[in-house]
């Protein structure tokens, strides 16, 4: 399920990791977050894993980080459409609601409704409000409010660093998809997938800081098979979500690479580079040298 959190983050403003105290992880000397050189079929580039959302205080850029990012020549992001945040909620909120839906406490067993309704309570908001929802796109909500006690932010990740570095030296910034085919990933989920979803995620929410934590820790070390190994405390993850929002998607994105020319610094979210059927394998077998570099 972790892998599948991390493609929500910077959709609609949720959250990966927990703030980690008055002390952030760092990278250790020497190391840091991994990255990729990629080269082959015109390019001569970077593969970076993101965290989408941070608390503040962490220390990811290291040198090698630095010098790569000076050096390529444009930013290519699982979409450059997140730079716009009213055009993303736009299309959250166009594809996430539906009239005449059941009320969200009725979608989730007995058992978890208190928790349902703690959740909502401490996140500001209302089984109410969330009812006009679809059950994917309340669940996305549902894990943002679940995280509004870990003083996580969207403005201390990883992307809007890149940004404002890349628009500041006036280098171009693209997208491998589309945020609207982000949230379709989610949105064209069977039924009964989504149900799934919106019910594991106020399960988990109770251990949202132990887990994530450990999520933190492996990506500022650098520690992909730790990456890969963290999942769900207590159940398998659902194959058809991670196939739809994780497989699906890093295949895609490996027909986006083959348009890009020059030295670009391409940066996904971490999920996407661990465990089966990552990007870094798809594009090693597209042809692509994918070597570790930090």
């Amino acid at each position: 399920m972790i892998r599948v959190l991390a493609c929500w983050l910077g959709l609609a403003a949720l959250c990966l990791l927990s703030a980690c105290g008055e002390n952030p992880p760092a990278p250790p000397l020497g190391g840091g977050p991994a990255l990729w050189r990629v080269e082959g079929k015109g390019i001569d580039g970077w593969l970076f894993g993101t965290i989408h959302v941070l608390p503040a205080g962490v220390e990811w850029q290291t040198q090698r980080i630095r010098d790569a990012i000076g050096q390529a020549d444009r930013l290519v992001l699982e979409s450059a459409e997140i730079r716009d945040r009213a055009r993303t909620l736009a299309q959250f909120e166009k594809m996430g609601r539906s009239q005449g839906l059941p009320l969200l406490e009725s979608r989730v067993p007995e058992q978890d409704r208190a928790t349902l309704e703690t959740i909502v309570k401490d996140g500001g908001t209302s089984t109410q409000t969330l009812s006009a929802y679809e059950n994917w796109a309340a669940a996305m909500l549902l894990s943002a409010a679940a995280q509004q006690s870990l003083h996580v932010s969207q403005d201390h990740g990883v992307e809007p660093v890149l940004i404002a570095a890349f628009e500041g030296a006036g280098k171009p910034i693209s997208g491998l998809e589309t945020v609207e085919r982000q949230f379709r990933a989610f949105d064209t989920l069977p039924a009964d997938a989504q149900q799934r979803l919106l019910v594991d995620t106020v399960r988990e929410a109770k251990e949202m800081r132990p887990l994530f934590d450990r999520i933190l820790h492996a990506w500022i070390m650098g520690d992909v098979p730790a990456l890969a190994k963290v999942d769900r405390l207590s159940e398998e993850a659902d194959p058809v979500v991670e196939q739809a929002v994780l497989v699906d998607r890093n295949r895609s994105w490996v027909k986006s690479v083959a348009t890009l020319k020059g030295c670009p610094f391409i940066a996904v979210g971490a999920g996407h580079l661990a465990g089966k059927d990552n990007l870094v394998d798809l594009l090693r077998t597209d042809g692509y040298r994918v070597t570790r570099v930090q």
